[in-house]
């Protein structure tokens, strides 16, 4: 009887040795696993420092209201192409500084409006619409099968529409957009 008792308690240290040893294993990833994400900005990396809007519908309702332009970038989080825009248009400090004279709303998703894909929908896409809530079709970059995509390489272009451009488009305000 000794002997069984002497068996089982060893058995049982044995167990209890071994589900303790995976206990500490499951801890450590389930600390891992719950640790909290870091809440996404509206920016999405576009420009953590300037006023998103969070839907088209709430962009049109400031442009409106605010008498000021309305930027849109349809892009994907996946997407090389909108990540190597976004990467150089959120580095990009006088390109940010002219940002904050729009309205900005990005999407990852299409909307409903069709006047927002004129020639398709791809990505990355940038379109204006200005106060009156006329989407400026006219306002496009270099590429003739692709009217409202635009490039890394295209940042001098955004910049010149932003400057230029825009300041002659919408003339809402005598400074609303010019070179400081």
């Amino acid at each position: 009887m000794e002997k069984s008792c002497i068996s089982v308690f060893l058995l049982l240290v044995a167990v209890s040795y071994a589900l303790a040893k995976n206990d500490g294993k499951r801890d450590t990833k389930e600390v891992k696993e719950t640790k909290p994400k870091l809440p996404q900005t509206l920016s999405r990396g576009w420009g953590d420092n300037l006023i998103w809007t969070q839907t088209y519908e709430e962009a049109l309702f400031r442009a409106k209201t605010g008498n000021k332009p309305l930027m849109i970038i349809h892009h994907l989080e996946d997407c090389p192409h909108s990540q190597a825009l976004k990467k150089v248009f959120a580095e990009h400090k006088e390109i940010q500084k002219l940002a904050e004279k729009f309205v900005l709303l990005n999407l990852v998703y299409e909307t409903t409006d069709k006047h927002l894909s004129p020639d398709g929908q791809y990505v990355p896409r940038v379109l204006f619409i200005d106060p009156s809530l006329t989407v400026r079709a006219d306002i496009t970059g270099r590429y003739s099968n692709r009217l409202y995509a635009y490039e890394p390489s295209d940042i001098s272009l955004c910049k010149y529409i932003f400057q230029q451009k825009l300041a002659h488009t919408f003339r809402t305000d005598e400074c609303l957009l010019k070179e400081q």
